[in-house]
């Protein structure tokens, strides 16, 4: 089995995404935001959500994503591109590297830039404040096992339905911005569910 076969196998996750076309700048420019403000990711194109072949022309899709990269990002994102023939069909595999200059923001219309970041197999929109705490010093979020602070979340969930930011701070004890960094990265890891649509934002268990 090769490799484009054992990824399509996986499924979109949270670093990986199918296409079956791009046709718009705007809306595969929060796939790839996402990607950036998060751990990276690959995008293959000419794949149906379901994982069948449908193939594309590459040339065509590359014109698309490059100005999706360059005029939809905000900054910029440099994309790596890698052809692949499977059964007939070819199939685009753009790869997204996790950004260093974190946050990027995609135009969803003029004058209208927002921040996404990949939780599981969705591109979810930001808050202001998970903006900030991507704007953190540090590019990359510390990876897992979970420290005594990320845990203790974990556990107050275990038994109570919802936690708020200043519930969080309260309990562990933490400033603002070290709480937010902290559920933020919950949130990307897949552990916890941020919902903003509230008065207030809360999170959950996922």
């Amino acid at each position: 089995m090769d490799e484009l076969e054992r990824l399509i196998l996986q499924g979109e996750n949270d670093q990986l995404d199918f296409k079956q076309r791009v046709t718009q700048p705007d809306k595969i420019a929060r796939t790839l935001v996402s990607f950036a403000n998060t751990r990276g990711g690959t995008v293959l194109i000419g794949v149906k959500d379901n994982g069948v072949l449908c193939g594309v022309d590459p040339e065509e899709e590359k014109h698309t994503l490059e100005l999706a990269a360059n005029f939809y990002c905000d900054p910029p994102l440099a994309l790596r591109y890698e052809e692949i023939e499977l059964d007939g069909c070819t199939v685009l595999k753009v790869m997204v590297p996790e950004s260093t200059q974190k946050p990027h923001f995609a135009k969803v219309k003029e004058d209208d830039w927002r921040g996404y970041v990949r939780v599981r197999d969705t591109s979810v929109q930001t808050s202001k404040m998970v903006n900030k705490a991507l704007q953190a010093e540090e590019p990359r979020f510390e990876r897992l096992p979970l420290d005594r602070h990320e845990q203790s979340v974990l556990v107050y969930l275990a038994e109570n339905r919802r936690i708020t930011l200043r519930q969080y701070m309260k309990l562990a004890n933490l400033s603002e911005r070290r709480a937010y960094r902290i559920l933020v990265k919950l949130v990307i890891h897949g552990y916890l569910r941020l919902h903003d649509k509230e008065k207030e934002e809360y999170y959950t268990l996922s």
